[in-house]
C-alpha cells in the first residue's frame, strides 16, 4: 500500500484546489440549486470519477478520487445531492444491472437528473432485513405481467426527494428468508406510493417512512436473478458502508464532513491538559480512519471487489464521529448549548462545516453532535459490524438463528 503522492498527484491536487477557489457554490438551498451544483461537479469531472467511462465515469484512480474528496473537505464544499445513488446504487447497477438498465440509469444519477433512495429497512426488519415482509407477487395484466408489490418501508433517506428507488421484497415465501427475495428498481412516484417524512431530533426530516400499496413494476425492472435478491443487496451494503467511512461520507457528519483540522485551529490556544490529550487522541483516530481507508482503496485499485473489510472503517469512523461532535461540544462550555439569536432555519447546515474555524454559530455545531446520534445506527448498527468483522474476518462461529433454514412462511413471529 504506497501512501506517499507522486508529482502527478500534487500537481491534480493544486488543479482541484484552484478549481474550487474560483468556482465558489454560495448557498444551496432549494433541491434545484443543489441538483445544479451536483452538474456543475460532474461537468468538471469531480462526480463518478471512479465510474467507467461507457456510463458517464472518469476511469479515475484511487488516488484521485481521494485527493477530490480531500480538498472538497478542505474547502467546505457541498456535496453532491444524490449521495445514495453515487456511493450505493450506481456501484451496484454497474455490478449487477443488464446493459439496459445500465444505459438508462447509470449517467443521469451522475448528473443529478433523476435522485435515488434505498428501500430496505422495515419496522419489523432492520438489524435482521432478510426477514422482511414486503411482497412482491407477479401477475398478469392486460399489457403483460407485472410484479404486484404490497408493504412498507422505513428510514428511508432522500425517499421525498427521490424519482427512482432501489427496493429489496419478497418474491418467494415458501423458502428460507435469504433465498425468497428479489431486488427491484420501482419508479417513487408510481401510483400506490406514499412517502412519509419522519421529524429527526435536529428538526430535519432527511428520513421517511414509505408505503406501497398495490404497485406495479414491470420485469424489466428487476436487478439480478428472481431470488437473488439478498447477493444483490450484499453489494449495496458493502459500498453503504465504504460510503460511510471517509471523506464525502453520504452522511455529512463522519470525518469526512468537515475537516479535523477545523477543530484544531478552532481550540489551538488552548491550555487545558485534558482538552489537548482529548484532541491528540482525535488526532490519532482520525489517522488510523485514513490509512483503513487507503488500505481498503489500495484492494480495489489491485482488482478487489468492496469487501466485510469495510465494516471496519465504518464502525470506527461512526463511534469516533460521536466522540469528535461530544469533545467539539465540551470545548465550547456552555456556549455549546445556549447562544445568543435564532437558530438556523431547518436544513440550513447542509454544505457547511459541522465545527468553525471562526465566527459564532453555535447552533449549527450543536445540530452536529445531534446528528452523529445516527452514526452507530444508519447503513448497519456498530453490533451488526462488530458481528460481521467477527464472523467475516476473524472467522468465528455464527450466531445461532433458528429461522435460517425455515422456509419464511413458517417462521414464527409476532403479530
Amino acid at each position: 500500500m504506497d501512501l506517499n503522492y507522486s508529482a502527478d498527484d500534487e500537481r491534480f491536487r493544486l488543479q482541484v484546489r484552484q478549481w474550487i477557489a474560483e468556482h465558489p457554490s454560495g448557498p444551496l438551498g432549494t433541491v434545484v440549486e443543489k441538483k445544479a451544483w451536483q452538474r456543475t461537479l460532474y461537468d468538471v469531472g469531480y462526480v463518478g470519477m471512479g465510474w467507467p467511462r461507457e456510463y458517464g465515469g472518469q476511469d479515475a484512480r484511487p488516488m484521485e478520487q481521494a485527493i477530490v474528496a480531500e480538498e472538497m473537505a478542505r474547502g467546505d464544499v457541498p456535496g453532491a445531492v444524490n449521495s445514495l445513488a453515487l456511493g450505493l446504487i450506481g456501484p451496484t447497477l454497474i455490478v449487477h444491472g443488464t446493459d439496459e438498465q445500465k444505459q438508462r440509469y447509470v449517467q443521469r444519477m451522475l448528473t443529478a437528473d433523476d435522485i435515488w433512495c434505498q428501500l430496505y429497512s422495515e419496522p419489523d426488519s432492520g438489524s435482521d432485513l432478510a426477514s422482511l415482509k414486503t411482497r412482491a407477487v407477479l401477475e398478469a395484466f392486460e399489457d403483460g405481467e407485472r410484479w404486484m408489490i404490497n408493504g412498507q418501508k422505513v428510514w428511508t433517506s432522500l425517499a421525498h426527494l427521490a424519482k427512482w428507488g432501489m427496493l429489496l421484497a419478497r418474491t418467494n415465501p415458501d423458502v428460507p428468508k435469504h433465498r425468497g427475495l428479489s431486488y427491484f428498481v420501482v419508479d417513487m412516484q408510481a401510483p400506490g406510493v406514499e412517502v412519509r417524512p419522519l421529524v429527526q431530533i435536529t428538526g430535519d426530516a432527511e428520513f421517511n417512512e414509505v408505503f406501497f400499496d398495490n404497485v406495479r413494476i414491470p420485469d424489466s425492472m428487476r436487478v439480478g436473478q428472481e431470488g437473488d435478491g439478498w447477493r444483490v443487496a450484499i453489494t449495496t451494503l458493502m459500498n453503504e458502508r465504504v460510503s460511510l467511512s471517509g471523506a464525502g461520507s453520504v452522511s455529512g457528519d463522519t470525518v469526512g464532513g468537515s475537516p479535523f483540522s477545523r477543530l484544531l485551529v478552532r481550540h489551538r490556544g488552548t491550555t487545558d491538559p485534558i482538552a489537548r490529550q482529548r484532541l491528540s487522541q482525535a488526532y490519532i483516530e482520525s489517522r488510523l480512519i485514513r490509512l483503513n481507508n487507503e488500505r481498503a482503496a489500495a484492494k480495489r485499485r489491485s482488482g478487489g471487489e468492496v469487501g466485510p473489510e469495510g465494516s471496519i472503517t465504518k464502525l470506527m469512523s461512526a463511534e469516533f464521529n460521536q466522540r469528535l461532535q461530544k469533545l467539539a461540544l465540551d470545548l465550547e462550555g456552555v456556549g455549546g448549548i445556549a447562544w445568543e439569536g435564532e437558530a438556523p432555519p431547518r436544513g440550513a447546515h447542509r454544505g457547511r462545516p459541522t465545527w468553525l474555524a471562526e465566527g459564532d454559530d453555535r447552533a449549527t455545531l450543536a445540530r452536529g453532535f445531534l446528528r452523529a446520534q445516527a452514526n452507530t445506527i444508519e447503513g448497519g448498527t456498530s453490533d451488526i459490524m462488530r458481528n460481521i468483522l467477527g464472523e467475516r474476518v476473524l472467522g468465528l462461529p455464527k450466531d445461532p438463528d433458528v429461522s435460517r433454514d425455515v422456509a419464511w412462511k413458517d417462521v414464527l413471529r409476532s403479530t
